[in-house]
């Protein structure tokens, strides 16, 4: 890999690990802000919320975690392939990530039981927004890669017509060849 092209991958794996860092950073504050402003939401009382918020959360982090090890991989060896440790910790999220998936699908029962006709269907629709948005980042970062946000990626998907196998998801494959 050339330096320019070095620099190139090295400015994306930054932008990657940035943007979801920022997207973790700032979904509190917007959840406490949009929680006060909207009191009628209720956000805070469902516990669909918080466990909907708490696996977002914590896939941006893995997410966030994954490109840093890439990036600063790239850095100091010259090579962006993903340390062997930071796959096999990922590879454990996955089970730990599935299994949130299932208890928040959960808890949406509960807060249904809990609140029956009491229900805030405003807060509940807005929760399973940010469900659905984690449940799509858990499928980005695990499985297909559903973001297209430059060229390349875009030429990929008009050329082939099929969405890529994601980054962490090729990782996985290799690691699965190596033991």
């Amino acid at each position: 890999m050339g330096d320019a092209m070095k620099q190139l991958v090295a400015e994306r794996l930054a932008y990657l690990y940035r943007g979801e860092l920022f997207t973790v950073v700032t979904i509190l504050p917007l959840s406490w802000f949009g929680n006060r402003v909207f009191p009628r939401l209720q956000l805070f009382e469902l516990s669909a919320f918080w466990m909907s918020l708490f696996l977002f959360e914590l896939l941006l982090i893995q997410g966030a975690w994954y490109w840093y090890s890439k990036s600063r991989r790239l850095k100091k060896e010259g090579t962006s392939v993903t340390p062997v440790p930071v796959v096999r910790r990922l590879r454990h999220c996955r089970v730990i990530n599935l299994a949130l998936i299932v208890l928040t699908a959960c808890a949406f029962g509960i807060d249904w039981m809990r609140f029956r006709s009491e229900l805030p269907v405003s807060g509940t629709q807005l929760t399973l927004l940010l469900y659905v948005f984690a449940i799509l980042e858990y499928i980005n970062y695990f499985h297909i890669q559903l973001m297209y946000d430059n060229r390349s990626d875009v030429q990929y998907l008009i050329r082939n017509r099929r969405l890529k196998r994601s980054a962490l998801n090729k990782d996985m494959q290799r690691l699965r060849q190596v033991v």
